[in-house]
């Protein structure tokens, strides 16, 4: 998977290495990791365009560049529908991810469109979209930027972007933002999605020349440490190039436990969806389904308590988002 996906964002990847065997052994990942229009880019000036596989990573990139046009629409709509009352949203991952890509059909589209707001838009926004005559799309609205807590949601619109879709204009999170934004991302969901990884290879390698590091740096510094180690697996995992830039001379040791982590799970990119804790809990026989569907993985859990990626045991990170979740649960009842 990670030879099949290295560098694979680029306008010229390099040449792909892999047998028809090991295509088809990864084919079924590829199309519901979302990265089969990254691979089919890869092989459909090669020998391998004629398999089976690539027949099926072909349909996979011909859906995601439909799905795209449609999905454009809906920005657009939401988008018009926000700016008749005043609202101006920011605009991250997703299309915001998709653009840095050389061209359509790369990178599927979203379930979601993700708009952040300031805490004063964000009621306005939401009533908006409830609206029966809103677009028939899903919409994250987010209060601020969670991933970004440690920056202010002013600073977030004094850095962004204006970027054009057809005939509007969007804004975007800055680079330095969003780049940031997509590596605590990746982390805080366990690094379980292949795509978003080579999201932060395309959004650093495709960075402006006026990226500001200074900036880039700044914040909490445990985000700051987590950003860095979501590079470094990035440039380990997928041969993201950073030669030339601060990141390289800020050289750190991953934990051991990290890799094999990362790749365990791009070998089961599906996540299980369990019961409604309620449910389970009013039968003892599933309660131990839903205690093992529910265990977070180490990277998750790291993300969720603030720990360091060291080479503390997980376990003790692991419990304690347990507990604190356990908690939250409790709290609602």
């Amino acid at each position: 998977m990670a030879k099949a996906l290295e560098g694979a964002w680029r306008p010229s990847p390099p040449p792909l290495d892999l047998s028809a065997e090991e295509l088809r052994a990864i084919t079924p990942d590829l199309m519901e990791s979302g990265a089969a229009g990254l691979v089919w880019r890869r092989i459909r000036e090669s020998p391998l365009r004629t398999t089976a596989s690539a027949r099926r990573l072909y349909r996979a990139y011909r859906f995601y560049v439909i799905r795209a046009a449609v999905q454009d629409t809906y920005i657009r709509q939401v988008l018009q529908r926000l700016r008749s009352v005043g609202v101006e949203p920011l605009l991250g991952k997703g299309w915001a991810a998709a653009r840095l890509y050389p061209e359509v059909g790369l990178r599927p589209y979203y379930t979601d469109i993700d708009l952040y707001l300031r805490p004063e838009e964000y009621p306005v926004a939401k009533e908006v979209l409830r609206h029966p005559d809103a677009p028939p799309c899903a919409v994250d609205l987010h209060e601020g930027c969670p991933d970004l807590e440690d920056r202010s949601i002013e600073e977030l619109y004094r850095r962004s972007r204006w970027v054009s879709l057809g005939e509007v204009v969007v804004r975007v999170l800055g680079p330095e933002d969003h780049l940031r934004l997509l590596c605590i991302h990746t982390l805080r969901h366990g690094a379980h999605s292949l795509l978003s990884w080579c999201d932060i290879g395309a959004a650093f390698e495709t960075r402006p020349s006026d990226f500001d590091w200074d900036y880039f740096w700044t914040g909490n510094p445990r985000r700051t440490e987590w950003v860095l180690c979501a590079l470094h697996l990035a440039h380990r995992l997928l041969g993201m190039e950073w030669d030339g830039t601060p990141v390289a001379s800020r050289i750190r040791d991953l934990p051991g436990w990290l890799i094999p982590t990362v790749l365990r799970h791009w070998q089961t990119p599906g996540r299980p969806c369990p019961e409604p804790l309620g449910i389970a809990l009013r039968r003892p026989a599933l309660w131990w389904r839903a205690i093992r569907d529910r265990w977070p993985d180490p990277i998750e859990a790291t993300v969720a308590v603030g720990g360091a990626f060291d080479e503390t045991p997980r376990i003790l990170f692991q419990v304690a988002d347990c507990l604190v979740r356990a908690a939250r649960w409790m709290a609602k009842k």
